[in-house]
C-alpha cells in the first residue's frame, strides 16, 4: 500500500493552517484552487512521496453547481474526511478492484490552479467525490508527487480506519490494495499518527 495523502476537511482553511501549525509545528502551504468545484487547499509532506491536504470552501468561488467533494458542505469542525491510495496504473487497480467485489467507481480527470497559475493535472476514481474511510485511487501520470514540493517536518507514523462493523469495511479495503488496520468503533473515522517538532499527536 502506497498511501498518497489524507485529507483534512475544515469550514476555514487559514483557521485550519493555523491551527495545524500550532499543535505541529509546521505550517502548511502551496495548494491552490479546485475551480468549478469551489474549494482550496494547502498541504504538508507527510514523507517523500505522502503528504496532508486541508482543504476547505473557497469563499471567492461562486458555489459549485453540485456538492463540493469530501463532504465539505456539511464540515462544521475540522477532521479527516479521506485519503487516496497511489497506484501506476488506475485503470488496471480500478479493474482489480471491482473483480475483489468493491468498485470505487469511473476514473476521472482532476485539476487545481496554483498559487502561480500553473495547472496540476490527476487522475483518480469517482469515489474520492463522497470521502469516507474507503480510499480512493490516485494516479500522478507525469506530474511530480505534491508531496515534493510542500513543507516537510512531519512524518505519517500510523493510520488505521474506525467503524461500526470491521467486516464490511475490510474486503473493501483489501480490494483497493489499503491494509489498513480496522478497530471496532460507534462511528466511521480515520485516525492517523504524525511525528514532528512538536511531538507525536493523533489526528482525526
Amino acid at each position: 500500500m502506497r498511501i498518497d495523502h489524507l485529507i483534512y476537511a475544515a469550514p476555514d482553511l487559514d483557521a485550519a493552517v493555523d491551527a495545524v501549525e500550532e499543535r505541529f509545528g509546521v505550517r502548511a502551504a502551496g495548494g491552490g484552487r479546485h475551480v468549478g468545484l469551489g474549494t482550496h487547499n494547502r498541504l504538508l509532506a507527510l514523507g517523500p512521496h505522502t503528504y496532508l491536504e486541508i482543504i476547505a470552501p473557497d469563499p471567492r468561488q461562486p458555489e459549485p453547481a453540485a456538492h463540493r467533494p469530501f463532504g465539505v458542505d456539511g464540515v462544521t469542525e475540522p477532521g479527516l474526511v479521506g485519503w487516496a491510495v497511489a497506484c501506476d496504473d488506475i485503470d488496471r487497480a480500478r479493474d482489480e478492484a471491482v473483480a475483489a467485489g468493491f468498485d470505487p467507481g469511473e476514473v476521472i480527470d482532476g485539476q487545481r490552479r496554483t498559487a502561480s497559475g500553473d495547472v496540476v493535472r490527476w487522475r483518480l476514481t469517482s469515489n474520492a467525490l463522497a470521502g469516507g474511510v474507503v480510499p480512493f485511487l490516485i494516479s500522478w501520470g507525469g506530474t511530480p508527487s505534491p508531496a515534493i514540493s510542500a513543507p516537510a517536518g512531519l512524518v505519517l507514523e500510523s493510520l488505521h480506519v474506525e467503524h461500526p462493523d470491521p467486516a464490511l469495511i475490510t474486503p473493501r479495503l483489501r480490494a483497493v490494495g489499503a491494509d489498513a488496520e480496522v478497530r471496532l468503533a460507534a462511528a466511521p473515522g480515520l485516525v492517523a499518527q504524525l511525528a514532528g517538532p512538536t511531538g507525536r499527536h493523533l489526528l482525526r
